[in-house]
């Protein structure tokens, strides 16, 4: 009986081109803008304004119109944005699917866009800053920064021929 050659399987090739340590960095920093958030929206269902002794503005931020969207707390939106990201990170690290950080990379457009808004609302609109906000902005955006690491490796171990 002969055995046929085996082709190198292109799923390992991709899997290597992932350093591991950058989903776990991903997972990392959701982990704390989950906690920030989560934080904020707990304020917000107590009724009470997060402590800001750094920067005076949190009590305008987070009180103002633009705290709720259609009577969600925009704090809880954080909260669960960063709460799928660190779900799929974790999904990732468990079963290696490169598609789930495809999804997650993609998914990071939304947290970068949604922190552009709200910076552009605390310093133009309200003329004052939620240093809470500011730390889930940063959160975002590195989460942003290194999911486009994670897409640039995922194009760079792909064959051509597959999507």
């Amino acid at each position: 009986m002969t055995q046929q050659p085996q082709q190198p399987n292109q799923k390992s090739k991709v899997l290597t081109s992932i350093p591991t340590w950058l989903p776990i960095t991903i997972l990392v920093i959701a982990l704390l803008g989950l906690a920030d958030a989560s934080y904020l929206a707990i304020e917000h269902f107590k009724g009470e304004v997060p402590n800001c002794s750094i920067i005076e503005g949190c009590d305008v931020v987070t009180t103002s119109k633009y705290s709720v969207i259609f009577g969600v707390p925009v704090a809880l939106l954080g909260a669960m944005y960063y709460f799928v990201m660190a779900t799929l990170m974790l999904f990732w690290i468990d079963q290696r699917k490169n598609n789930v950080l495809r999804l997650a990379s993609y998914f990071s457009f939304a947290g970068l866009g949604a922190s552009f808004y709200f910076v552009y609302i605390q310093l133009f609109i309200l003329n004052a800053i939620c240093l809470y906000c500011m730390g889930s902005a940063v959160s975002s955006t590195l989460i942003f920064i290194f999911s486009m690491l994670v897409l640039k490796k995922l194009s760079h171990g792909q064959p051509k021929n597959q999507p």
